[in-house]
């Protein structure tokens, strides 16, 4: 294995370690994408919410299935998901945007002049001579209400099984089954 032990300075080596080895197999799993995308020519839209997201999740379904392996009633597990969907979140979205938002604000000469030619609707609503960094509404709306329903639909489940079986996941056999097949 390439992962050091948790002894080595309190842990911090093997955690770091393990961040660069997720962060390189997310990098590689984005590439190879990228090019499926490309040589099938699927749009960029498909590629990225279906392939990407996939790709990028495989390393917390990995952490869940241990986590949810080793606890009687799979806590850890419900943890390890929010925890990352979390971060996926704010630093997938918020990151960019933000980053974004600051070149659009220090952007000057031929790339405001770009912009404008981009989005003349908005060029009428910013002061002259400046750039605003722009998001169409287009499917980001239904993304949002696809979300909001799967997520509704998983947290009535999780009260369900809690009040019902006692655990979120794991416990008898035959609803653990009946929840995968939900």
């Amino acid at each position: 294995c390439f992962v050091p032990p948790t002894g080595y300075a309190g842990g911090w080596v093997c955690f770091f370690t393990s961040l660069a080895f997720i962060g390189g197999t997310t990098a590689f799993v984005a590439d190879l994408a990228e090019l499926f995308g490309c040589v099938l020519e699927v749009p960029d839209m498909v590629t990225a919410i279906t392939f990407v997201a996939l790709g990028t999740s495989m390393p917390d379904l990995f952490a869940s299935l241990s986590a949810a392996s080793e606890d009687p009633t799979a806590d850890a597990a419900i943890v390890n998901v929010t925890g990352s969907n979390s971060v996926n979140v704010f630093l997938g979205l918020g990151l960019p945007w933000t980053l974004a938002s600051i070149y659009w604000a220090v952007a000057s000469g031929s790339t405001v002049e770009e912009w404008g030619d981009r989005f003349s609707d908005m060029k009428l609503k910013v002061d002259s001579g400046s750039a605003v960094f722009v998001v169409k509404a287009g499917d980001l709306s239904f993304s949002v209400v696809v979300f909001s329903v799967c997520c509704m639909a998983a947290l009535v489940l999780l009260f369900v099984r809690r009040s019902k079986v006692g655990c979120e996941l794991g416990g008898p056999k035959g609803p653990k089954m009946a929840t995968g097949a939900a």
